[in-house]
């Protein structure tokens, strides 16, 4: 049995789960449910090196390093596939497409990052089925068979046509309303859960009978990438001439070599916070509670607190998330307003409306403590071994402080050591890099002050990350 490449989708910035899903954090990085991100359950999903090889991760550049992070956390090797702009899922899965195919690949396994599935060994017997249909000249999509009628999904119409259980299909349904989900559930519909099995070849074949546009420029943006250790960066101007359009809209609502394999395993895309208290653990009431709760003649209702101490009492069907700096209350049949909320609250600047308070860097992370005019504070946190680029600021100074381990300075040609307790001032326009030369983490207090303290006012002049 030929091994399958799995390619792992990774964008999207997930506001309708904010504010734990924010777009310098998205939901497929946050531990959801459980001790794991979304994003490593899919890796460790396809571990099993008799049937998956190495996977390939289609992203962008904001999300690369967190990629990397996290898939060493559960000892995975990867590939990363950077995409210069978003193009909506049909330019990356025919990037995807000609990277693999150019690899030797002969199966290409499709994954959202950001689904839950669980079922392990359901989910390898579905891609083992899947197989004997792409070998046959298919392309595979996995249908759940529905346990309500969800109006937020995509429906499949499977056909009479059959390769062991795996069925020909009829027809792509659009969402559709309550009444009709009723009925595509008595017909023998199944959800679309968007994940595909393809080989890259046929994939591209049809691409280029569909949207010969889109074909092309995946391959000129493959052909003229470049390319950094395990790190693919795909040409940019060859990449924007794919139009922005969906694989499901640009292939699979239009072939008709597409099948289907009926899921034993349990699924759900977790686009809302629904969701969660649809597969959390519910207590007696309907509740799903995470983290420092007290509830009081609370039903049905998710509450979770990933900071504060929190209460709530006397209500039902709601949705409370609250975190160190934002919180959200709404009802339940209210939550499909969330994304235009988050989307108003960013075009009206609200910092918190797309970062979280922890931001992640390749070289660790940094937390704002405090800000007003003229100063910011930071807390930076870098790894063992890691280190800032070489860079200077036009319009603020830095003091630094360390609170923990042992920091390397480098200013203007000049490297100094510093130990806890120790601190070291870097004026406006001064060179310099901090780095970590031990084995434990560093921790600093940053304090900028000047007239202008945002992360955009930076010249890089060595970055190991490749970043500009």
């Amino acid at each position: 049995m030929p091994q399958i490449t799995p390619v792992i989708l990774v964008g999207g910035s997930g506001k309708r789960l904010w504010p734990l899903s924010r777009e310098s954090m998205p939901k497929q990085f946050v531990p959801l449910l459980g001790k794991q991100s979304t994003f490593q359950q899919t890796l460790v999903r396809v571990a099993d090196r008799g049937l998956f090889s190495r996977p390939v991760i289609a992203t962008n550049d904001a999300y690369r390093f967190m990629a990397e992070k996290q898939a060493s956390e559960v000892g995975m090797e990867i590939d990363i596939l950077v995409e210069p702009s978003r193009r909506d899922s049909g330019p990356a899965m025919a990037a995807a497409a000609v990277y693999t195919r150019n690899l030797g690949a002969k199966a290409v396994l499709a994954l959202a990052s950001d689904h839950l599935v669980i079922g392990a060994e359901e989910f390898l017997s579905g891609c083992r089925d899947g197989l004997n249909a792409v070998q046959q000249g298919g392309i595979v999509t996995f249908g759940i068979p529905p346990t309500e009628p969800k109006t937020d999904y995509g429906y499949i119409r499977p056909g009479s046509e059959r390769i062991g259980p795996v069925q020909k299909v009829a027809a792509f349904v659009e969402k559709p309303n309550a009444q009709t989900a009723l009925r595509y559930i008595a017909e023998g519909l199944l959800w679309n859960s968007g994940n595909f099995l393809f080989p890259p070849e046929l994939m591209l074949s049809e691409m280029t009978r569909f949207e010969p546009a889109m074909a092309a420029a995946a391959e000129e943006a493959v052909g003229k990438a470049k390319k950094t250790g395990s790190t693919v960066f795909l040409d940019a101007d060859a990449f924007a001439k794919a139009p922005a359009k969906s694989i499901d809209y640009a292939v699979m609502e239009r072939t008709d070599k597409c099948w289907v394999v009926p899921a034993k395993f349990r699924w759900s895309d977790l686009g809302t916070w629904d969701a969660l208290l649809d597969v959390g653990e519910a207590d007696s009431a309907g509740n799903v509670t995470e983290g420092p709760v007290e509830v009081d003649h609370v039903r049905n209702s998710y509450i979770r607190s990933d900071g504060p101490l929190t209460a709530v009492i006397g209500v039902e069907d709601v949705v409370v998330v609250a975190m160190n700096d934002a919180v959200l209350v709404g009802h339940r049949d209210n939550l499909p307003r969330l994304k235009d909320v988050v989307q108003r609250m960013s075009d009206g600047k609200h910092r918190a409306a797309t970062e979280h308070t922890v931001i992640h860097r390749p070289w660790g992370s940094f937390q704002d403590i405090d800000r007003g005019e003229r100063f910011r504070a930071k807390r930076l946190t870098v790894n063992p071994g890691a280190k800032l680029s070489l860079q200077s600021h036009n319009r603020r100074a830095e003091h630094w402080v360390v609170v923990k381990g042992v920091a390397e300075v480098t200013l203007d040609g000049e490297t100094t050591t510093l130990h806890e307790n120790e601190s070291t001032y870097i004026p406006i326009g001064g060179i310099h890099r901090l780095a970590n030369p031990g084995p434990d983490l560093l921790e600093v207090v940053e304090v900028q002050t000047g007239d202008y303290v945002e992360e955009d006012d930076i010249v890089r002049y060595e970055d190991i990350y490749a970043r500009v």
